[in-house]
């Protein structure tokens, strides 16, 4: 329930034929696995609070404490009710910064591994290195989780997904949060075992 749709595909069913066929228990909730989701409004304060962290780490939370509570709402009504304009004529806002800044202040990203236990790997990342160069999803992958990247005799063990697609490593880091954050305005990034067939 607290990971979009899109990431759950991309993390246990991304080799599998279209459409995801998904089985619905209504006995016997998974309480070890799953968190138990109390009302609509706790799902409404999940979103807002990462919302909120994303504008933080992108513009140390300015835009959003500009904004009033009408627009938080609309954000919310807009990804609720299928309503694209309505959820981007706020969120667009969020996706902004300076021209002279070449980027945000820090990338808001969640990398999800399924090899792991742990439930993903978030840390502060500069979209523009120290010399002025774009960063790059390769350069994120070999900071963060350098075992992922290709050994040098260049065969690939991973596969590394967003929205189901497998972006190359040189595409920059801003560009591929201005274009495929989710809603919650975080970058999230599948890594996947290589397919064999």
């Amino acid at each position: 329930m607290h990971y979009p749709i899109g990431l759950l595909f991309d993390l246990l069913a991304s080799s599998s034929a279209l459409p995801w066929n998904i089985i619905v228990h209504f006995k016997s909730f998974p309480e070890k696995d799953l968190l138990h989701c109390p009302s609509k409004d706790a799902i409404e304060a999940h979103f807002m609070s990462c919302v909120k962290e994303a504008d933080a780490l992108k513009h140390k939370s300015q835009v959003i404490n500009e904004m009033q509570k009408k627009d938080h709402k609309q954000l919310w009504m807009g990804l609720q009710n299928d309503r694209f304009d309505q959820f981007w004529a706020i969120n667009r806002k969020l996706m902004e910064y300076p021209a002279e800044e070449n980027g945000f202040r820090y990338i808001p990203f969640r990398i999800y591994q399924t090899t792991t236990e742990r439930p993903f790997i978030q840390k502060l990342f500069r979209p523009v290195a120290a010399d002025g160069q774009l960063q790059t999803l390769g350069d994120l992958l070999r900071e963060v989780c350098p075992s992922v990247m290709a050994p040098e005799d260049g065969e690939r063990k991973n596969q590394v997904m967003i929205h189901g697609i497998e972006p190359m490593l040189e595409t920059p880091l801003q560009w591929l949060s201005e274009h495929l954050s989710y809603p919650d305005n975080f970058l999230h990034i599948s890594i996947i075992p290589q397919p064999t067939d």
